[in-house]
């Protein structure tokens, strides 16, 4: 932290702490629904971070272990939620809508923010996904192992505090087999992605692996209603 400077250090500790309000806003009990918006509200201090990490420095941080953060902000949204659903004080379509909205913002993000015009220190040591999407190559050898290590962990833990609640939310429910099909098909870029992650040469078949494990899984927990 000695290349950060206390302004710096002051504002991105009062975008954590905002997000902090938004995690546990249940505590005011308002009844109301602003919590969702804690996946939405980590975006801004892990991309703050993002941006003193490649122009100001903060020791060996650099752009992965700001991703490394965000993903640790979403598996802690996630633990609440998962909590929620069981409780049944929350709805798995909710905790979907947001944690997407929240990756589709930051995908954006890293296609706006870096650009040339703007913060071009913050293209280093990304590479762009899609040619518009600046987002960390984890197979690049410059990043730390233990760091890349961390990433992989995490993004598969979120996978799986989403797929968790989405189990808890439908099991013992009458679902139609199109719909199973159609769950199948929203996970496989979760799938992919984590595939992608940790075999990238047989990203594909083991995606295909992961979609048959859980459409037996959806078979097995659901009902038809024709029983």
């Amino acid at each position: 932290m000695a290349d950060l400077d206390i302004n710096a250090l002051i504002i991105l500790i009062t975008l954590f702490v905002i997000f902090g309000v938004f995690l546990l806003f249940d505590l005011f009990k308002r009844n109301e629904k602003y919590g969702y918006l804690a996946y939405i509200i980590a975006l801004v201090p892990v991309n703050y971070l993002w941006y003193l990490t490649s122009t100001i420095g903060i020791g060996e941080l650099d752009v992965l272990g700001a991703y490394v953060v965000l993903i640790v902000l979403w598996d802690i949204c996630l633990f609440r939620d998962l909590i929620g659903v069981s409780k049944e004080k929350k709805d798995f379509d909710d905790v979907i809508l947001f944690l997407g909205l929240g990756i589709i913002i930051q995908l954006i993000i890293s296609a706006i923010l870096p650009a040339d015009q703007l913060n071009p220190d913050m293209l280093v040591n990304t590479e762009p996904f899609v040619n518009y999407f600046n987002l960390p190559n984890i197979h690049n050898e410059i990043f730390n192992d233990n760091i890349v290590l961390a990433y992989k962990a995490l993004a598969t833990l979120m996978v799986f505090l989403v797929i968790v609640p989405l189990i808890l939310d439908i099991k013992d429910e009458e679902v139609p087999f199109i719909v199973i099909i159609i769950i199948m098909a929203i996970f496989i870029l979760p799938f992919l992605y984590l595939s992608y992650l940790w075999l990238p040469d047989a990203s594909a078949v083991l995606t295909f692996l992961f979609s048959v494990i859980l459409f037996i899984v959806l078979l097995m927990i659901t009902r038809s209603g024709k029983e």
